[in-house]
């Protein structure tokens, strides 16, 4: 299998060297830095803009695209840009080829869902964002899911939770406090990979949560990583307490407000065996080197 991974970041480049072994692998990025390290996984590099039509030409024809590209942070508006127009633009370029891909697979996030006050959702869950941004995550599976098979191309999502894993393990921003209460959803970077590699290889479905299998409270996450990396444990605070914060942004104050846990009960029926099933696991190597450093 010719797989295309468009926006191969973060996730992107784990799954490249996840794939390279067993399938041809292109990786897209803008950047000469991006490039350099998607070569470096062992995939061919195609140095193009994802939200530009003509700039994908440089892309080989492939059986499978993942489009995993980044707005980099940035507000609603880039969101859209990103993932909605560069995901149509995508889905066209490809479409209309002669040898179109069967597959796509478009990385949203969890966000989408909203607050549930704590409670359980999963890919049965009605959606209700609570931000633009969201909103347009939201529209952006639309297009994945309805826009896609217009082309003969079977498209599904990938709903990350919280991404971590090396580079990405804020140790200092739980360690140091003050933690806000509410759950974390997460999932270890290349169980991200894997779970969208699953969906290459192993199973047609149209959507799959890629969550671990323990969301967790974050002031219970705090003290664990404490206890586990010998300091204090933090100083904690309620919604309401950092609700009081005239300084914060309307978005902040939504995010703060939503809670929900997120189930992984579907991909764990369909196979999918994690590398890190909690954040126990996860953790054990920036756990390791925070306390050599300290010694």
């Amino acid at each position: 299998m010719r797989v295309a991974i468009l926006g191969c970041g973060y996730v992107g480049l784990e799954l490249a060297r996840q794939l390279v072994d067993d399938h041809a692998v292109v990786g897209v990025r803008r950047s000469e830095a991006g490039i350099e390290a998607v070569e470096a996984t062992g995939a061919e590099a195609v140095q193009a803009d994802v939200t530009d039509a003509d700039a994908l030409g440089a892309v080989p024809d492939v059986d499978a695209m993942v489009f995993a590209a980044s707005s980099g942070g940035r507000g609603a508006g880039a969101a859209r840009e990103v993932y909605v127009e560069g995901l149509r633009a995508a889905i066209e370029t490809f479409g209309e080829r002669e040898n179109a891909p069967d597959r796509l697979v478009y990385t949203s996030s969890t966000g989408v869902y909203g607050d549930h006050e704590g409670g359980w959702v999963d890919e049965s869950t009605p959606l209700e964002p609570t931000t633009e941004k969201t909103a347009v995550l939201v529209e952006a599976e639309r297009i994945a899911r309805e826009l896609a098979p217009e082309y003969g191309i079977d498209g599904g999502v990938a709903r990350f939770a919280g991404l971590y894993g090396p580079d990405r393990y804020r140790l200092e921003r739980y360690l140091e406090g003050p933690v806000t209460e509410g759950y974390l959803n997460m999932v270890h970077r290349d169980d991200a990979a894997g779970i969208v590699r699953f969906m290459l290889e192993s199973t047609d479905e149209e959507l799959l949560v890629a969550v671990d299998d323990e969301p967790v409270d974050k002031w219970t996450f705090a003290d664990w990583l404490a206890d586990e990396c010998g300091v204090e444990r933090p100083p904690k605070r309620t919604k309401a307490e950092r609700l009081d914060d005239d300084s914060l942004s309307e978005p902040a104050r939504r995010r703060i407000l939503t809670s929900k846990r997120c189930s992984n009960d579907r991909v764990r029926e369909l196979g999918y065996e994690f590398r890190y099933p909690t954040y126990r696991e996860g953790y054990r190597d920036a756990i390791e080197a925070y306390r050599e450093r300290r010694k």
